[in-house]
């Protein structure tokens, strides 16, 4: 099923009346996340998850994507 030891649990946020919500320090200091940074947000409709990711890191998916797909023509 998967390794757990890298995951982690900072407890949980609150959603203010704007639909903000508050990356515990803990996390914001594990990832690296300052303020200004841009995060992408996926969700899944079937089990209601939201994940997010650093922009740079979603970036850094994509060319290696398109790396792939260049090697295979």
């Amino acid at each position: 099923m998967g390794n757990y030891k890298d995951h982690h649990f900072w407890g949980s946020v609150k959603v203010g009346e704007r639909g903000q919500i508050v990356i515990p320090k803990e996390a914001r200091d594990r990832f690296d996340i300052k303020p200004g940074d841009s995060l992408v947000v996926f969700g899944r409709d079937k089990n209601q998850k939201l994940i997010l990711f650093k922009s740079d890191v979603m970036r850094d998916y994509a060319l290696k994507i398109l790396e792939n797909l260049d090697s295979q023509d």
